[in-house]
């Protein structure tokens, strides 16, 4: 922030930016017209999709060995039950991800992006996630979005410099 205090969470620093930054309420390249629906999408994406993408990527930070979770059974335990659960949890969180896209792909019916016809600081944020979570058949208006966000003359040597290395599909080069 201006006075040197960070401020970490994508959620809290998209509605920090959303506030401060005069050009975010009326456009021209970026709007939002519905701050309900902002603060909605921007807490759902943090909450449903991207504790999933951590769970999912850091598996270990969400289920205990079940030897220390359990040592009095710890001798009874196959060896391999950490990678099992880890697995789980891996699997599980798939799921989870993938349901909260479907419920974006529901919710979006009828409009081009999250809050409308054009594009908010949230349909970046989804962008992100959904390029990190890769492309699904299933998922076309996810897909139709984050083509949007990577391509967008502002936002595409942003994303090329960030995300080039670390993403299978080049969003930005198409």
């Amino acid at each position: 922030l201006p006075d040197g205090t960070p401020l970490p969470e994508v959620a809290a620093i998209l509605t920090y930016l959303a506030h401060a930054e005069p050009g975010l309420r009326r456009g021209p390249t970026l709007w939002i017209h519905d701050w309900p629906g902002f603060y909605r999408w921007t807490v759902f994406l943090a909450v449903n999709i991207y504790e999933g993408v951590l769970r999912r990527s850091y598996t270990q930070r969400y289920a205990m060995p079940l030897a220390q979770a359990a040592p009095s059974r710890a001798r009874t335990l196959p060896d391999d039950i950490d990678a099992v659960v880890a697995l789980a949890v891996c699997q599980g969180a798939s799921q989870r991800i993938h349901s909260a896209f479907q419920c974006l792909e529901r919710e979006t019916a009828g409009r081009a992006f999250l809050l409308g016809d054009r594009m908010s600081p949230a349909d970046i944020f989804l962008a992100m996630l959904y390029a990190w979570y890769n492309q699904k058949p299933d998922l076309p208006k996810c897909t139709w979005i984050t083509t949007q966000v990577a391509t967008h003359p502002v936002i595409r040597p942003i994303w090329k410099r960030n995300f080039e290395q670390f993403l299978d599909f080049k969003w930005h080069a198409l």
